[in-house]
């Protein structure tokens, strides 16, 4: 079986709520991301940040995660620093609802395929998630994922059908993309917390 890990990538956010903390948001958000990575099977988890978010990491990880130190918060500095593994994904941190299922479903094409990217719900800018079998390709652009496309991702591929598109989910970015979180969606309680304005769980 190959061995797979999944990254959070804690990358910058840029928005809060109105009468939200901006560093406690994004703290909250990653919070949840890491705590639905680690109910994963099959793959490990771990966290990747530039050296001035290490405490923020340290802070939220499960004992025994691996946090990788990367120059830039991008999912290829961060396919560089992983040794020993088969296979990688790289997700974003404001994904606090995310379906355990939606990060399945990005690594499966790796097992045809040396490259997935799962965009954004809506057809907004930036992607949810990279997916590659490791070593990544040479061809692969640097993605920011704020910003980058899946036709970015395919500018180089020998092939486009060599990048696969999965299935997406909204980033919480905005007002309209607040409005559609669940609340009977199980999960996001540190969000959740932070936007019913009750105290964080210890």
């Amino acid at each position: 079986m190959a061995r797979r890990v999944v990254v959070a990538l804690l990358g910058p956010v840029h928005w809060s709520p109105p009468g939200v903390d901006l560093a406690e948001w994004r703290a909250a958000l990653a919070e949840d991301v890491i705590d639905l990575l680690a109910t994963l099977n099959e793959v490990e988890v771990a966290v990747a940040v530039t050296p001035a978010d290490r405490a923020l990491a340290d802070a939220l990880v499960w004992p025994g995660t691996a946090v990788y130190e990367v120059a830039e918060p991008t999912p290829n500095a961060v396919f560089a620093a992983l040794e020993g593994y088969d296979q990688a994904a790289v997700l974003v941190s404001d994904v606090p609802d995310l379906p355990a299922l939606t990060v399945g479903k990005l690594l499966r094409p790796l097992t045809t395929r040396p490259v997935a990217v799962a965009p954004v719900e809506g057809g907004g800018p930036g992607l949810l998630g990279v997916a590659v079998r490791l070593p990544a390709p040479e061809w692969l652009p640097t993605l920011e994922l704020d910003t980058a496309t899946p036709a970015e991702a395919r500018a180089n591929a020998p092939r486009p059908g060599d990048v696969a598109v999965t299935a997406g989910w909204r980033r919480l970015r905005g007002p309209a993309d607040l409005a559609t979180l669940d609340p009977a969606f199980e999960g996001w309680e540190a969000t959740r917390a932070l936007l019913s304005g009750s105290a964080r769980p210890a």
